[in-house]
């Protein structure tokens, strides 16, 4: 037997094969054109860039990578200047006041309740 949701009982009732997989009346269909690609657009179609392809933004890999692989003796985490020692201080101020309003929170629900 075949069941589906009765938007009026509020209750799983019994049904037909197809109305249990089409509920609601949604019906199976195919998209009317494909999807546009997100990712890797190039600014120029194929067809009209001939064998080259030029996509937008510059490849910064080779440029962060020489960054990241110099052995300065500065932690991975800080290597791009102040605005990593901004993020990396404002994270530990954020943890450590959340540690600490834990423990408060703690301490007063430890206490008994007067009556």
């Amino acid at each position: 037997m075949y069941y589906k949701f009765s938007g009026i009982t509020q209750k799983l009732t019994g049904t037909a094969p197809a109305a249990a997989y089409n509920p609601q009346g949604f019906k199976p269909g195919l998209p009317a054109e494909s999807p546009t690609m997100v990712f890797a657009t190039p600014t120029k179609v194929v067809s009209e860039a001939g064998s080259m392809v030029e996509y937008l933004g510059a490849n910064k890999v080779p440029d962060l990578q020489r960054l990241f692989q110099t052995s300065d003796g500065i932690p991975i985490h800080l290597k791009r200047g102040l605005s990593d020692r901004l993020l990396y201080r404002t994270t530990m101020a954020l943890t450590v006041g959340g540690a600490l309003y834990c423990m408060v929170a703690l301490y007063i629900a430890a206490q008994p309740g007067n009556k």
